[in-house]
């Protein structure tokens, strides 16, 4: 069984991961910014099913310091630390760039990087101190280097960080541990529902398109799960979406009605 770190999984795709891995069997300490959100979700993964211990810290992943400190805490928990996987992040995805206001592009940029770049330099020293791991980086929309509207800031936080992520991969060549990434596609979590409820119209123009296209996050998950534990290449690029499942989607006649993901939220 592996021990697994999670950052940003109290809610989201995150916290559809650490459900996943303890389904599995699997050990996993998850984070999230405040103790009460860290032992919410501490109280709801352990009463479901699976076996695998379950362990909260809460922390600000913009601060190193916090960052390293996650580290030593998951290390003398579990030992050995088998995956490292940095999700935390923060999306605003409904205005334009010159609308978004400096709270919203500093909580993107500090959390998407900052907490990305802190998180694999903890993990990926430990690691080598203890010869063997693996980090993934969780991405997303604009990573591919794509533009959608709405995501000029949110896009370049996650553009960078797909140039991060293959510098590193080069640099731990050798060194016993591996280093990858993840792209879950467009999923919707309670994220980004309150995203949604702040621009109605432009959900609603875009309702074909997200039925299509998007997913809920506990669907995805146990495959992401399954890619990631099975994985024994560095560099290696885990997507949900991928081109061949997005042009089987679209010729599939009828297929934004039948997968009706924002029908269950009554949008």
């Amino acid at each position: 069984m592996k021990n697994v770190v999670i950052t940003g999984s109290t809610k989201g795709v995150g916290f559809a991961l650490a459900r996943e891995f303890r389904r599995l069997g699997h050990s996993v300490v998850i984070t999230g910014r405040t103790a009460e959100a860290v032992d919410s979700a501490v109280t709801t993964l352990t009463s479901g099913p699976g076996t695998g211990r379950v362990i909260g810290h809460a922390l600000d992943v913009t601060d190193p310091d916090a960052v390293a400190a996650l580290w030593d805490h998951a290390a003398a928990k579990l030992g050995t630390i088998d995956l490292w996987i940095n999700n935390a992040g923060v999306a605003h995805t409904t205005a334009p760039i010159i609308e978004t206001s400096p709270q919203d592009v500093r909580a993107m940029v500090t959390t998407n990087m900052y907490g990305t770049i802190f998180g694999s330099q903890v993990a990926v020293r430990g690691m080598i101190a203890q010869g063997s791991g693996q980090v993934f980086n969780v991405l997303g929309g604009g990573s591919d280097g794509k533009i959608r509207p709405n995501m000029g800031v949110y896009g370049a936080t996650k553009r960078g960080l797909d140039m991060f992520t293959a510098a590193l991969v080069k640099e731990v060549k050798g060194t016993g541990v591996r280093v990858g990434q993840v792209r879950p596609g467009i999923l919707i979590t309670d994220g980004w529902r309150r995203e949604a409820a702040t621009a109605p119209d432009q959900v609603a123009s875009q309702r074909k398109m997200l039925n299509i296209l998007a997913d809920h996050a506990e669907d995805v998950a146990p495959v992401l799960v399954d890619r990631m534990l099975s994985s024994t290449k560095n560099g290696d690029a885990i997507a949900w979406l991928t081109t061949g499942k997005i042009t089987k989607r679209f010729m599939t006649p009828g297929y934004a009605k039948k997968h009706d993901v924002l029908g269950r939220y009554g949008l």
